[in-house]
């Protein structure tokens, strides 16, 4: 190993001590040429004044010469730990941050890094604690569909277990009744299976799947998917109201016209009460809103925003009887979030109103 090398080692390594190092010299050595410039001057100014005898002179540049080295020291001295306390005072919440994230590679979530400023760095540890409070969101968001599919998987797993057990067994005989329960219990897992890729497939849109998106007349679109619960609303004596205006709009046809169906679906399952089903179509400001409502019960204000995250259900029993899979709704709010519009609900008396809104342009 090199002298240098060998030097430099003995150094500590920390970002700290070499810019305070690098620091000291650079300020160091600016003020003793400043210094020495400074009493080479004086020296030679008062050297050309005359008058003064050799002993005196010699005496001036003495007292001179230690009077400036007290003020470099001195200046060098107070300048360096200056800039010490500041250098000190800027990496504070960088090694924060570092250690912050020595948690986080560790699969802890640290607590929120200090902000003391509102420069640069100050910025960063912001943009650091969003960070951290956006992974551990998604982390709870994780966990929580992971249960999700836990139970949902597992109660028509377990009906089917269960009696093909007894089935083999011999302790019931199979009869078209049954075969038909299992038959349905199979292929609601096979709906959720479907939902899920569609989520999947919303959740990570790409510009290839936007290529999908064309003009289409949103009155047209409304009208075709009306068409296809006509007779099924026909049959349960519910009255039906459309009121739509045309209009282009550049949407992805396919996902838009399955949010209507799935409003329409709801609807007509949910129906509960006197009155018709609703749709309204109109265009307000720089969007075009889209209405179903009808009469159903009532929807607390606080589960309002809960029904569009997926597998929730407002009954709390989760029985499919009341209720689908917990995911049409999420699956509508993921596609018009990747549309760039909104989505809610409003709910007053025995009366829902679901509403989302494309952008014109």
């Amino acid at each position: 190993m090199s002298i240098r090398k060998r030097i430099i080692s003995k150094f500590p390594k920390g970002f700290l001590w070499r810019l305070s190092a690098l620091n000291f010299l650079v300020v160091a050595s600016a003020i003793v040429v400043s210094g020495l410039a400074t009493y080479n001057t004086a020296c030679f100014l008062v050297d050309a004044m005359g008058g003064l005898e050799e002993q005196r002179q010699q005496q001036f540049n003495a007292t001179l010469f230690n009077y400036l080295w007290i003020f470099i020291i001195t200046a060098i001295v107070m300048g360096s730990l200056l800039h010490f306390y500041m250098t000190k005072k800027l990496i504070r919440p960088i090694r924060s941050l570092i250690e912050s994230t020595k948690q986080l590679k560790k699969g802890n979530y640290p607590d929120p890094v200090e902000v003391t400023s509102q420069d640069e760095v100050g910025e960063l540890a912001v943009q650091f604690n969003a960070l951290i409070q956006q992974l551990h969101t998604n982390e709870q968001h994780r966990q929580k569909l992971v249960s999700d599919l836990s139970h949902e998987f597992r109660t028509p797993l377990t009906n089917l277990n269960g009696y093909l057990q007894s089935l083999e067994r011999g302790d019931i005989q199979g009869n078209q009744e049954l075969y038909k329960a299992l038959y349905q219990e199979s292929q609601r897992l096979t709906v959720m299976i479907e939902q899920l890729e569609q989520l999947k497939e919303w959740d990570y849109v790409t510009s290839q799947t936007y290529s999908q998106s064309r003009e289409v007349d949103i009155a047209n679109l409304i009208d075709q998917c009306v068409a296809m619960f006509k007779l099924q609303m026909e049959e349960k004596d519910i009255g039906l109201s459309i009121n739509v205006s045309s209009c282009k709009l550049h949407i992805h046809e396919e996902g838009i016209q399955q949010i209507i169906s799935n409003l329409l679906e709801n609807a007509i399952h949910y129906y509960n009460g006197e009155g018709g089903i609703h749709v309204l179509g109109e265009q307000q400001n720089s969007v075009y809103q889209i209405l179903v409502s009808g009469p159903s019960d009532f929807i607390p204000e606080h589960e309002r925003e809960n029904i569009f995250e997926r597998f929730y259900r407002l009954d709390t029993s989760r029985s499919r009887k009341t209720g689908g899979s917990g995911l049409g709704l999420a699956i509508a709010k993921e596609i018009i979030d990747r549309h760039g519009g909104e989505i809610g609900v409003i709910s007053e008396k025995n009366i829902n109103t679901f509403w989302f809104t494309l952008p014109l342009a």
